[in-house]
């Protein structure tokens, strides 16, 4: 089995945002807004403040209630210091999730889940790089996507195409999901379901990029499988999708250097 090995990327991308950050006149800063709080989020959050920490960046968390982060978020927008700013995921209700990703600046959007962002949306940026830092090629491959949320499934496809790749649209509810995930070359899954995809489901020489956190996606009997091409769970995709945030940051930072 070969490992698409996140943790090891994330710390090269890591030494060359270092590199960045000291290069800049002015340090960016990233702000956090979050609603509520549990284990996963609070383990990602931690991620994301060792992550500033080590590459010279701030990373301030705001604990807000549903009724204060519209005017968080507006006044964030603002603020000189702060060049990026992230909504933590999932908020309630649905159409506060909208109404709050919405408000978020574009030019500070970058998680890149707004509708008018310029930035590639962090996840799906993350796992394309780390398909290319382990050199597997897309071109001619089937590609299939299981889950079609904001913040995998739905930009990862939308990239892949604009990128020219044929890709497959799946989810959880799909008809004849196993056949149509067996003939597939390339298998990304982001619907939070733990234990979606098993082995039989899986072609001789898949790849497969689990995003399940904290639980895999994958069923455990699929690991046994020395044919395949995987991410582990933890340190696949979580690490990289931290990196491709703060790049996204510090591509804000030098956007907003030259306005």
């Amino acid at each position: 089995m070969k490992l698409l090995d996140g943790r090891e990327v994330a710390e090269y991308l890591q030494q060359r945002h270092v590199r960045v950050v000291r290069s800049l006149k002015d340090v960016p800063g990233l702000a956090i807004v979050r609603v509520g709080a549990d284990a996963a989020t609070t383990r990602y959050l931690a991620a994301k403040q060792r992550y500033g920490d080590d590459i010279g960046v701030p990373v301030t968390v705001y604990q807000e209630t549903a009724a204060t982060i519209l005017e968080r978020v507006q006044t964030l927008n603002e603020q000189h210091p702060t060049t990026g700013i992230i909504v933590q995921l999932p908020l309630e209700p649905e159409t506060l999730t909208d109404k709050v990703l919405a408000a978020v600046a574009p030019s500070k959007d970058v998680d890149g889940l707004g509708p008018d962002s310029p930035f590639d949306a962090a996840t799906p940026k993350a796992i394309l790089w780390l398909l290319a830092a382990y050199n597997i090629d897309l071109k001619d491959k089937s590609i299939v996507v299981i889950g079609q949320g904001r913040l995998i499934g739905r930009p990862l496809a939308d990239m892949l195409e604009v990128s020219g790749n044929s890709v497959v649209r799946l989810d959880i509810d799909t008809p004849n999901l196993a056949a149509q995930v067996l003939s597939a070359d390339i298998i990304i899954i982001g619907t939070g379901q733990p234990g979606l995809i098993t082995s039989a489901m899986l072609k001789d020489g898949a790849v497969v990029v689990d995003c399940g956190s904290p639980i895999s996606e994958l069923a455990q009997d699929v690991t046994a499988r020395k044919d395949l091409t995987l991410t582990p769970n933890p340190g696949g995709v979580g690490p990289m999708t931290v990196a491709a945030l703060f790049d996204n940051l510090l591509i804000a930072a030098e956007q907003a250097r030259r306005t």
